[in-house]
């Protein structure tokens, strides 16, 4: 039975992202996508904004830092490393303000437009979330790991 319940997992809207990388590729689900042992995923409540806050340069700075770094420059994403990263717990409503954000994101990317004007306006609403001041901002500034 245990089997079956986490099979039940793969068709819940959760986040997707691989085990090694150069840049954060933290994809939200809503699609039931399954996936190989080169991934890894997360499920439970506000995954929106979670994905949200994975993908912002708040999250970038953290991680250049926290991640060890594997032979080409890329890192690994293991959840040993993700569980020491402190984020907010936020309501359902904000959830929902994420989520719509995060789609419109995600469309934009798989449509090959520009995603750079999505990117800071989650950052930003990001940045309020987490109360950090003007100084603090400019010292994370906009984060593209490519």
């Amino acid at each position: 039975m245990r089997n079956c319940a986490y099979m039940e997992d793969f068709y819940k809207q959760k986040i997707v992202y691989p085990n090694m990388t150069k840049f954060l590729p933290f994809y939200l689900d809503d699609k039931g996508f399954l996936q190989n042992d080169k991934s890894f995923m997360i499920i439970g409540e506000n995954i929106a904004y979670l994905t949200a806050f994975l993908n912002s340069s708040l999250f970038k700075y953290c991680f250049i830092d926290n991640f060890p770094e594997l032979q080409g420059g890329t890192r690994e994403l293991r959840k040993i490393f993700l569980d020491k990263i402190p984020v907010l717990q936020v309501s359902e409503k904000v959830n929902l303000e994420f989520e719509k954000r995060v789609m419109k994101l995600q469309e934009l990317f798989m449509n090959k437009l520009s995603t750079k004007q999505m990117e800071i306006e989650i950052d930003e609403k990001i940045f309020d979330l987490y109360s950090l001041t003007e100084e603090e901002r400019k010292i994370i500034g906009f984060i593209e790991i490519q």
